[in-house]
């Protein structure tokens, strides 16, 4: 089965669907972000898929075609603060809510990645265990999510650049851990994902 054909599926009992799904639970630095997506019956997009699988030019071609071809779509973030306030697992379902709240379309069914929904006030989910690869709704937020996530570290990169965003996107690579090290944390990083890395510092392993 397609992702296009997955979704179609669906469509016989709901007929408005979004796919949802967030980028960025794991880094070290920076918000996280989340999109909703919305096609009309009729739309397939090729080449699609889970973006994680997609080189980084293939992604930022699809990204705007989905732009394009979506009969609605949102891109939404927790921040840093946020993350730090009530946890990175519940800013992941935040965002997402915030991107189906953005839509211009109420879907009667949101796919949302992933084994765990968000609360979306009245509009009905449906968990979808590695969704980006199987529907094309899913797939498409993926992506969204993914390329404005990185667009926002590449931005980060320019405000800070001793910390070298544009090459780790703020996951804990051995240089980021370098620049974290040599320079300290910077206002994007998120302080409570570091503390094992400190302690671990502290007991010399």
């Amino acid at each position: 089965m397609t992702l296009y054909e997955f979704d179609k599926e669906i469509r016989k009992e709901h007929s408005v669907i979004c796919g949802c799904d967030e980028a960025g639970r794991g880094p070290l630095a920076g918000d996280v972000y989340a999109a909703a997506v919305v096609f009309d019956d009729d739309t397939v997009i090729e080449g699609i898929n889970d973006s994680k699988k997609l080189t980084e030019k293939k992604r930022e071609q699809l990204f705007d075609e989905i732009i394009e071809k979506a009969r609605a779509y949102a891109i939404c973030t927790a921040s840093v603060a946020e993350i730090e306030e009530i946890n990175i697992l519940n800013c992941a379902m935040l965002a997402m809510k915030r991107a189906v709240a953005g839509l211009g379309v109420r879907p009667e069914l949101a796919l949302i990645d992933g084994n765990k929904a968000p609360d979306l006030d009245g509009v009905e989910t449906m968990t979808v265990v590695k969704g980006d690869a199987k529907s094309q709704s899913v797939a498409a937020a993926s992506i969204l999510a993914k390329v404005a996530r990185d667009r926002y570290m590449l931005e980060m990169d320019k405000k800070y650049p001793e910390y070298q965003f544009a090459r780790h996107k703020g996951y804990g690579t051995k240089l980021h851990y370098q620049m974290i090290d040599e320079y300290g944390e910077s206002p994007i990083h998120r302080p409570s994902f570091l503390v094992k890395y400190y302690a671990k510092k502290a007991e010399g392993k």
